[in-house]
């Protein structure tokens, strides 16, 4: 996992490196001051001349300021390298999930991914700022502070042998009792951004029903299951400061009375007044050292999961790859099944498509038709290769989909699914992403086509309309027609449609297939319907149910033979129009 993050660091490594190094320089400064100011303590009980005085100070000064400028070069460069260590753990973690397959991404949910590139992310760039900067720091201070306490106390710092085991048996007691309350955090914000995104997602349905309450009720409820942990957290960890206390006072007061003991005794020869002052700043050194090493190990446990968490993400590798020599040209539309099963688990009990043998020509229009969970949309997200099948293949253009190039293959397939997504932006940037180069007579020739370009122009900004995230400013059915003129854009050599005109009159439905008959004749058209009227006139209808192909042919055969068919035509037709 360490090996994972280290890779990001790439082009701060200097940033990171300089931190280090200033770190060091600091703790160095720090240690020597208590050491020159004991010896100006001395000289000074012992009548020095003012010169000598005012040398020893400018010298203290001097290193003061060195160690304030080693301190603000620490912060700065340990800030540029931790935000840019996070930028680019944002980065490969969004980019990796650019890469994912359904199937990949089926593994975590949208809530949780969301909270591993915000929360998660957050907690580890703390991490690192502080593994560069107080991870070096704390450790060295503590090591050099004891050098120098016993070299100006001698046995009077034994102090620490008692005092340093009962402070880290403390903290390491509290990090203990505070970690399974932290670790258990995380998974509880997942929680939480699951129940925003399902509030905000389905607003519309919350007001419908008025269960504002119950949703205010549902949410207060994950945030104070966060706030009980985080609470339960910081109590034990608040247990550090009077602790820290407590062993402070008990350092001062035996190098105070210990050490004027032995100065009274000793008439000053064995340890002065210098010696005792730098003594106490040195147990505080050496105490906050320890305060610093308890944080950081907290804090390095909450990142921990926090990594383990992203690790899981950077490490997942996706389920679909290009080949070593992918093919990078789709010669034309024909679809072919052959012998096709298909399961979304391999430990799933039954298959989601069973015994597909199915050939499509480069050019048909195929109408499918079918209850729900029957396998359509399971189907024709075989061809561009979304899901790998599990027995049989799939041939695009008479090459398994599987010897493809996947952007090549992709490029050659629109697909226009159940859930139109549009994206925040201008009418004419969400046609684009059909294909960026497309000319404005272009973008509005496929609006035609689609029925969308009189709409658009009843705008007051036309093309330049601005879209709200996920289209909310939008009609369902204009939602729809924007997203086919976006599918048409690419001129793809297939072209599916997933129940993509349920929300669109029959009229509307018909004028945009008699827009493909004249815009994309030779591109294979594949569209799944509920209605049997925006199928009827398709070369070839598939009538499935329960992941396989009962019936196929045109109308008219499918009409005379399949009761299935029959009951959905007739249901349609006498009981009304068929809309969802």
């Amino acid at each position: 996992m360490i090996k994972t993050f280290v890779k990001c660091i790439r082009e701060y490594k200097a940033p990171a490196i300089c931190t280090l190094l200033f770190m060091v320089f600091e703790v160095l400064i720090e240690v020597l001051i208590p050491f020159f100011t004991a010896d100006l303590v001395n000289d000074i009980k012992a009548g020095a001349p003012m010169n000598e005085v005012v040398r020893v100070g400018v010298i203290l000064v001097a290193m003061a300021v060195v160690s304030l400028l080693c301190g603000a070069g620490g912060g700065y460069m340990g800030s540029k390298a931790s935000t840019g260590f996070a930028r680019n753990v944002r980065r490969d973690v969004f980019e990796r999930i650019q890469h994912f397959s359904f199937e990949n991404i089926d593994k975590f949910s949208t809530a949780s991914l969301v909270t591993r590139l915000t929360t998660d992310i957050g907690s580890v760039q703390m991490a690192f700022m502080m593994t560069i900067r107080l991870a070096v720091r704390a450790p060295l201070m503590f090591v050099f502070s004891i050098i120098m306490a016993y070299r100006m106390g001698g046995s009077l710092a034994t102090t620490f042998v008692v005092v340093i085991p009962v402070l880290i048996a403390g903290l390491l007691v509290i990090a203990r009792h505070a970690m399974p309350a932290f670790r258990a955090v995380f998974r509880k914000y997942d929680r939480m951004n699951e129940s925003i995104e399902e509030n905000v997602r389905g607003m519309r349905v919350v007001k419908s029903f008025a269960r504002e309450d119950f949703e205010k009720q549902k949410f207060a409820a994950a945030s104070d299951d966060i706030r009980k942990d985080f609470t339960r957290a910081e109590r034990i960890v608040a247990l550090n400061s009077p602790l820290m206390t407590l062993c402070m006072n008990f350092n001062m007061v035996f190098v105070l009375l210990v050490g004027a003991r032995i100065i009274v005794e000793s008439r000053g020869q064995v340890i002065d007044v210098g010696q005792i002052s730098a003594m106490l700043t040195y147990g505080m050194q050496i105490l906050m050292s320890l305060m610093m090493i308890s944080m950081i190990y907290v804090m390095m446990t909450m990142s921990m999961e926090a990594m383990k968490r992203l690790a899981e993400v950077l490490n997942e590798k996706p389920s679909l790859s290009n080949p070593e020599s992918p093919v990078m040209e789709v010669a034309d539309g024909s679809v072919d099944f052959e012998d096709v099963s298909f399961k979304y688990a391999k430990d799933a009990r039954e298959s989601a498509l069973a015994d597909i043998d199915l050939h499509i020509a480069s050019g048909m229009t195929v109408g499918i038709l079918g209850g729900t969970g029957s396998g359509k949309t399971t189907l024709v997200q075989l061809i561009p290769r979304l899901y790998d099948v599990t027995e049989g293949r799939v041939k695009v253009g008479g090459v398994d989909v599987r010897d493809y190039d996947i952007e090549t293959l992709r490029s050659a397939v629109s697909m226009v699914l159940q859930k139109n997504v549009l994206f925040s932006g201008t009418i004419r940037e969400n046609l684009r992403w059909g294909n960026p180069a497309a000319t404005d007579e272009e973008i509005a020739e496929a609006c035609r086509l689609a029925q969308a370009d009189d709409f658009i122009r009843s705008f007051p900004d036309g093309y330049d309309t601005h879209i709200e995230q996920g289209g909310t400013n939008v009609s369902g059915g204009q939602k729809q027609r924007l997203c086919i003129a976006r599918a048409l854009l690419k001129k793809p050599k297939i072209l599916i449609l997933d129940d993509s005109t349920s929300a669109v009159d029959t009229r509307t439905d018909a004028l945009i297939r008699a827009g493909f008959r004249t815009y994309i004749p030779e591109t294979t058209k594949i569209i799944i319907a509920q209605r049997v009227h925006s199928v009827e006139d398709a070369d070839l209808i598939l009538v499935m149910d329960g992941g396989t192909i009962v019936d196929a042919g045109t109308h008219d055969e499918l009409l005379a033979r399949s009761s299935i068919y029959r009951e959905i035509y007739e249901q349609q037709t006498k009981g009304g129009d068929g809309d969802e």
